[in-house]
């Protein structure tokens, strides 16, 4: 057997040789005077290509199907290969797509953002993004504190309620909320329908909007959420509505529009809709499966 004292040696001199090793790639990538990040200035961003206008297959033979295919769904469909692997830019991209949803999720709607929309923030009882994704429980309620300013700052008994959420996309917030609630209110105004005191909540659920009707007996309650991002968009949003949502409430009963981004349904659009759709919500007093759009 191997003594203690010949593992610490081996130990210690795989440690020297990554030294050299890390020596070496210093001088190799060292720049000279007056160059400025000469090792990434060429690199492309390969997340800035569009997949759909993307020719990954070599001499295709009919080109036009090919790309018209490729125009009918975010799938990754048309790639190449090397052998039985997918090719290096291929797996990139993939590798890629896949942080953009990562980053989308553990990151946190920015504190500015939240101020240039006029919002106060509370939090669910989920203490951070760990808690919120193991939890989805603690997703939907909400503590003393975070219930006593709710009712303090906003409305009593409004004809509609509405609250932004990051869910599971602070991405998607921040790309579609704005404009989606500028539109929503622009068109509420011309139906002449009232508005609640809109806020943000942290960590939440879809459900917490169930809590939230309640404290404040709204009408109509609508929540801009993220939704859960995908290799196709990170930039996604959900617009939930219910009538008189109460806690423990059948999922049928909400009415939903999804998504909302560039690549889907634009915020502006999603917004007019919406708001039509709150108005039948208050002249037929239904939501859900019992409301006919």
């Amino acid at each position: 057997m191997i003594s203690e004292k010949d593992i610490k040696s081996i130990i210690e001199q795989v440690l020297n040789e990554m030294g050299k090793s890390d020596d070496i790639g210093k001088k190799e990538y060292c720049l000279e005077d007056g160059e400025k990040d000469r090792p990434f200035e060429d690199i492309p961003d390969i997340t800035a290509i569009e997949i759909s206008k993307q020719l990954l297959v070599p001499n295709p033979e009919n080109k036009d199907a090919y790309l018209k295919l490729k125009e009918m769904t975010p799938a990754r469909v048309g790639i190449w290969r090397a052998g039985p692997r997918y090719k290096t830019e291929t797996l990139l991209r993939f590798r890629a797509d896949h942080a953009i949803a990562q980053d989308a999720v553990f990151t946190y709607v920015s504190d500015e953002f939240i101020e240039d929309m006029g919002l106060f923030c509370v939090s669910t009882k989920c203490k951070d993004k760990d808690e919120y994704l193991t939890r989805p429980d603690l997703g939907r309620k909400f503590d003393d504190e975070a219930v006593k300013m709710i009712k303090e700052k906003c409305k009593y008994k409004p004809q509609v309620q509405i609250y932004i959420s990051d869910g599971l996309s602070s991405t998607a917030i921040e790309e579609n909320a704005k404009d989606t609630f500028a539109a929503i209110i622009q068109g509420l105004e011309e139906y002449s329908i009232k508005v609640g005191t809109p806020f943000f909540v942290k960590h939440g659920r879809v459900p917490a909007m169930d809590a939230i009707s309640e404290m404040l007996e709204a009408e109509v309650t609508v929540v801009l959420i993220g939704e859960r991002p995908g290799l196709a968009t990170g930039e996604s949003m959900s617009c939930y509505m219910a009538y008189n949502a109460k806690i423990g409430m059948s999922e049928s009963n909400r009415t939903v529009v999804s998504n909302i981004h560039k690549g889907g349904t634009p915020a502006t659009e999603a917004g007019a809709y919406i708001a039509e759709i709150i108005k039948k919500m208050l002249d037929k007093k239904a939501s859900g499966l019992d409301l006919k759009l």
